[in-house]
């Protein structure tokens, strides 16, 4: 699959996640590449639709995006609770276990995800798998001690790669921590991998995103399908 065609899944996926924030709501919106189309199409629908939302937001990136189109963003400490979050994910399986964070917002991501009373993922179809961990995992550490942090991954083969931008340089969170993507292969015992990733003291949050979404929007050619998780 060629960017072009990707795009305009990502897009299709995008635009049919948007129908689901209705005037009034308080909305989390995520980050990454599907999600600028989302708030592209809620951006849209604020100027000719005149709807009403308050938004919280991921990243700082993506607050920027919404503001620009005149949507209302409101730090996440100033509302009691989101009716519903809208982001995409690196990957995600037949059980809905996820990998997020390529964006290096994993952290903001996953207390919104935690706050929001509904959760629903927007991807492209490259990005269901049967077994998750293709994608390199990311996990968050602070800058102090990170090195000793990376030892013990490097120990445990977890094959730990400290993630650079472009020109070379350390990628910073909106936290100013660190990013250590965990080259993993597959993983086929996510639970118990998470539990050790939080417990690795140095480690602020992992990309393992383990029941935490009701609906997952894959962009598809033959138009968008939605697949709701059984019981939620």
């Amino acid at each position: 699959m060629d960017k072009q065609q990707q795009d305009a899944l990502k897009k299709a996926a995008g635009i049919e996640g948007a129908k689901f924030i209705e005037d009034g709501m308080i909305a989390g919106l995520g980050t990454g590449s599907t999600v600028r189309f989302l708030v592209d199409e809620l951006g849209r629908r604020t100027q000719e639709e005149g709807l009403k939302f308050t938004g919280v937001t991921t990243s700082r990136r993506t607050a920027e995006q919404a503001r620009g189109y005149g949507i209302e963003i409101v730090d996440i400490d100033d509302v009691d609770h989101i009716d519903l979050a809208i982001d995409g994910a690196d990957e995600v399986d037949k059980d809905f276990n996820g990998i997020k964070g390529g964006g290096a917002a994993l952290l903001w991501e996953k207390i919104v995800n935690e706050n929001s009373d509904y959760n629903i993922w927007i991807v492209d179809e490259s990005k269901v798998v049967d077994t998750i961990g293709a994608f390199p995992l990311p996990v968050e550490v602070i800058p102090y001690g990170a090195g000793h942090v990376i030892k013990r991954f490097e120990a445990k083969g977890y094959q730990p790669v400290l993630r650079l931008d472009a020109e070379g340089n350390d990628v910073r969170t909106d936290e100013n921590n660190y990013i250590v993507d965990l080259h993993l292969g597959r993983i086929d015992h996510p639970q118990e991998l998470a539990e050790d990733l939080i417990n690795t003291v140095g480690v602020v949050e992992h990309g393992l995103f383990l029941d935490r979404v009701n609906k997952v929007i894959v962009g598809n050619p033959n138009g968008p399908r939605v697949l709701t998780v059984s019981g939620k």
